[in-house]
């Protein structure tokens, strides 16, 4: 670092928190050296790859299209979601509180004055588990943004460039921090390795190979560095009980720098880690057939039309339905002695209701393309990845009948769990139900009560249809996998991102904003999310550090 760059703070991860804690920082005229282990290439973190939902109340898009949204209704839902049940939740409660007043009014304005655009429709993401005051959202509030992950990171990143041409910031790439310097109780620098540059392309993994070392000061250190999905290891340590035992095989949905050590880093240093328990992973991962990380796991976000099948072939039951009860549904799979689980669908319901997670596979909304974005709605194909996946993914199985299809999913398997005739037998049950304009099967009548919101009957939810009648096919199956994504616990901060001892006293002179924080407070989420949730996390926590740190006088940042 130049002799003559004093920074007023120094910033750890170059994700979307870091770099929103940046933003504000430098906005007041004051001074920020960025760090980060991995290149250059890699700015923006996890959340360039991300779809790019955002969650909004009571936006200009629900209200176009007839939603009716309150802070109110919100925080009924974010209260059932979280189950907040613990005297560590204390900061936890007061953080999601403050969340969903910036979500209910200042969000909408803050991104928009930075470019950030979203789609017209509103998408309804983990809907719940049947109940009012339950888990789930009552409403569609999932924003994308037009540009998905790459749209939100953008700005933020040109923001960055453009204070470190004002002379402002500074970015020390491949620098990874070790240690924080602690003196008097107060954290005043922090030490690490300097690893040798590496050409990768975004995503890959790369060298950890030490060249040097390094050392720097600065009066506020803010943790960005992410959560612990990429590391398996510390992900089974954690898992908690009450999910079932920890997958034996679980695909990765996130790069392999999101290792989680500058958490244990920051404990060491005595912050209060908090809600270690507290993950959200997915059950709906696919093995990607063309992988850019290790073990790189694509999620499918489903529709709610696919029959649901444990691995021993018995459907499961509401409200463990696609899209509805993340948790609920990974600890019933977990329950069955399996880590796998089966959608068994059509080639209609594929083309309407398959969407899969991250920029890379959504090249329409990622690259602003409208012709291809109505293709998705209106064509006869599903999008194009979807239609890779089906044809190269090791997961898919397509057949034009039943028999062999299920013969193919054992032969996948490896074993014989499934029958045939069980199998039949469920997904005629299932088809009968269609006969009438009434019906007791849960998935059934849910299917057609959601057709009358008109972003699901465009381009989300399939015309009911039987899954056996020849001209829906053909058949498609998929085995869905465990897949490793968010961590909802980590370092306890106030809502100035100050990090706290175990005793509540603050540690002077470190911040902890995103994932690494817990989207705030060490855990805004609770138990569950109600998606959409983790950029905004990002963004607020990133927020509310960097504008606590922007807003003290001079002679107090040194």
């Amino acid at each position: 670092m130049e002799e003559t760059f004093q920074p007023d703070a120094i910033i750890i991860g170059t994700g979307l928190a870091g770099l929103t804690a940046a933003m504000e920082i430098t906005n007041a005229g004051k001074k920020v050296l960025l760090l980060d282990q991995e290149t250059e290439q890699n700015i923006g973190g996890q959340a360039f790859w991300s779809f790019g939902g955002l969650f909004l109340i009571n936006s200009p898009q629900q209200r176009r299209v007839g939603i009716k949204d309150s802070y109110e209704l919100a925080l009924q839902d974010w209260k059932g979601t979280a189950g907040f049940d613990r005297e560590e939740d204390y900061w936890p409660r007061k953080w999601a509180e403050a969340y969903l007043k910036f979500a209910a009014g200042e969000k909408y304005e803050y991104i928009s004055k930075l470019g950030i655009k979203l789609m017209f429709m509103v998408g309804w993401a983990e809907r719940g588990d049947g109940s009012a005051n339950g888990h789930g959202n009552s409403v569609p509030r999932f924003h994308v943004s037009w540009g998905t992950g790459t749209g939100v990171v953008k700005p933020f990143v040109e923001k960055a460039y453009q204070a470190k041409e004002k002379g402002l910031l500074q970015m020390k790439f491949r620098h990874r921090v070790t240690e924080l310097i602690v003196e008097n109780g107060k954290v005043k620098g922090v030490k690490g390795d300097i690893l040798e540059n590496d050409n990768q392309q975004r995503g890959v993994a790369t060298n950890r190979n030490i060249i040097s070392q390094f050392e720097y000061a600065a009066p506020h250190i803010i943790i960005a560095s992410g959560g612990i999905g990429a590391n398996h290891e510390l992900v089974r340590k954690n898992w908690p009980e009450r999910l079932g035992t920890p997958p034996e095989n679980m695909v990765c949905g996130v790069p392999a720098y999101v290792d989680g050590k500058m958490i244990g880093i920051a404990e060491n240093a005595g912050a209060n880690i908090i809600n270690r328990d507290r993950m959200w992973h997915y059950t709906e991962g696919l093995q990607n057939w063309n992988p850019i990380w290790p073990n790189h796991g694509i999620r499918i976000l489903p529709g709610p039309s696919s029959l649901w099948f444990d691995a021993k072939g018995n459907r499961l039951p509401a409200p463990f339905l696609p899209g509805f009860d993340t948790l609920g549904t990974l600890k019933y799979i977990q329950d069955t002695g399996y880590s796998y689980s089966w959608f068994i669908l059509t080639q209609k319901i594929i083309k309407k209701e398959f969407a899969l997670s991250g920029s890379e596979q959504n090249p329409d909304i990622t690259n602003k393309d409208y012709v291809l974005f109505l293709k998705r709605i209106f064509g006869k194909k599903a999008p194009g990845p979807v239609e890779a996946f089906k044809e190269h993914g090791k997961d898919f199985i397509v057949s034009d009948n039943l028999k062999d299809l299920v013969e193919k999913m054992n032969l996948l398997a490896g074993n014989n769990l499934l029958n045939y005739d069980k199998i039949k037998s469920q997904i005629e049950a299932r088809d009968r139900e269609l006969d009438n304009k009434f019906s007791k099967d849960t998935q059934v009548n849910y299917i057609r009560s959601t057709r009358s919101y008109l972003g699901d009957k465009l381009g989300r939810v399939a015309v009911p249809h039987k899954i056996l009648s020849p001209e829906n096919g053909p058949l498609i199956a998929v085995r869905l996998n465990i897949l490793t994504r968010k961590t909802l616990g980590g370092i306890k901060t106030n809502l100035n991102g100050q990090v706290l001892k175990e005793d509540d006293s603050i540690i002077e002179g470190l911040y902890a904003a995103g994932e690494a924080a817990g989207f705030g407070g060490g855990g805004m989420h609770g138990y569950r999310a109600l998606e959409g949730t983790f950029l905004g996390g990002c963004i607020f926590s990133g927020m509310k550090a960097g504008k606590y740190i922007a807003g003290l006088k001079k002679d107090h940042l040194n």
